[in-house]
């Protein structure tokens, strides 16, 4: 089912995030077991699941075999697609091969740099950006390729983008965000946010531009990995109170202290928001306890 109806519905949209292993499908179990696992975690207690593209511009196995085959599990994939590794020939036809083997959703990103992953040496291809992506996959709806031509059986998918609230200065964002929606993004996924602060004054000026917003949250394991955050990952500020607070339990209780945050500050501004987007870090199973806290029900 296309995410859009369900935001047409007006139901909060529940997402949840995996990444494929680096290493082939095992054929004899027909998906990696890995991403099969964390993907039963979160059935049941999502809408639909996430399927990431060589995240971190890290090579493994491929966003749309494992979107297939979670989608042969019953589970319902979000296929992202890159435009880091590909040339415009290859994202409509990629685009096309999605639609083709069953794939409702599609979120379109332009990809992390090369520079961050392991194949340092690689070419960065980078032939259209996020926007331009977003305005070709809608011309493959509306029944022709990037340079006019028409094509047969328009693929009919829900096309979502990303947005950063943490950005400054936010105006470029929201700009580029306004962008994306006059090229055809029905819905946002967020970068990961911690401050609520921050989140409501995005909020309170993307809201103007009448579009479904999930709020992506990013499971905060150890204080560690926050001042990692702060000092790499740009366009995120994981507050000191966030980073103490998760310091302050024993490693083995972590866990269940991260579920408690997270469902804590997702109850806290989900009335600003049509949706959300978990991205557990492999601690799937944690999901179920993150909503249930936050009182929020697929």
């Amino acid at each position: 089912m296309k995410l859009t109806t369900l935001f047409d519905k007006g139901e909060f949209v529940v997402t949840g995030e995996v990444g494929p292993i680096k290493g082939a499908v095992n054929r004899d179990k027909n998906i990696d077991p890995l991403c099969t696992q964390e993907a039963k975690y979160l059935q049941g207690w999502v809408h639909a699941v996430n399927v990431t593209d060589n995240q971190s511009a890290v090579m493994r196995l491929g966003s749309l075999a494992a979107s297939v085959g979670l989608k042969q599990k019953g589970v319902e994939p979000v296929y992202q697609l890159t435009c880091r590794d590909r040339n415009r020939i290859a994202l409509q036809s990629d685009l096309l091969t999605a639609y083709s083997l069953g794939i409702d959703n599609v979120l379109l990103l332009t990809g992390d740099h090369i520079q961050l992953g392991d194949h340092k040496e690689a070419k960065p291809v980078f032939d259209l950006d996020s926007v331009q992506l977003i305005d070709m996959a809608m011309g493959l709806r509306h029944g022709h390729d990037i340079t006019g031509n028409a094509i047969e059986n328009p693929p009919d998918m829900a096309y979502g983008a990303v947005v950063n609230p943490n950005f400054e200065p936010l105006e470029l964002q929201l700009m580029k965000m306004k962008k994306k929606v006059d090229a055809g993004a029905e819905f946002f996924q967020t970068q990961a946010v911690y401050d609520r602060k921050i989140f409501e004054t995005f909020i309170n000026k993307a809201s103007k531009l009448n579009v479904p917003i999930q709020v992506g949250l990013v499971v905060l394991k150890s204080p560690q990995m926050g001042k990692f955050m702060n000092a790499n990952v740009s366009g995120i500020e994981v507050p000191q109170a966030w980073i103490d607070e998760i310091g302050s339990v024993e490693k083995e209780d972590r866990k269940m202290k991260a579920a408690e945050m997270m469902g804590r500050f997702l109850a806290e501004i989900k009335h600003m928001v049509q949706g959300v987007h978990l991205m557990p870090l492999g601690w799937a199973d944690i999901v179920p306890k993150i909503l249930q806290t936050a009182r929020i029900a697929v």
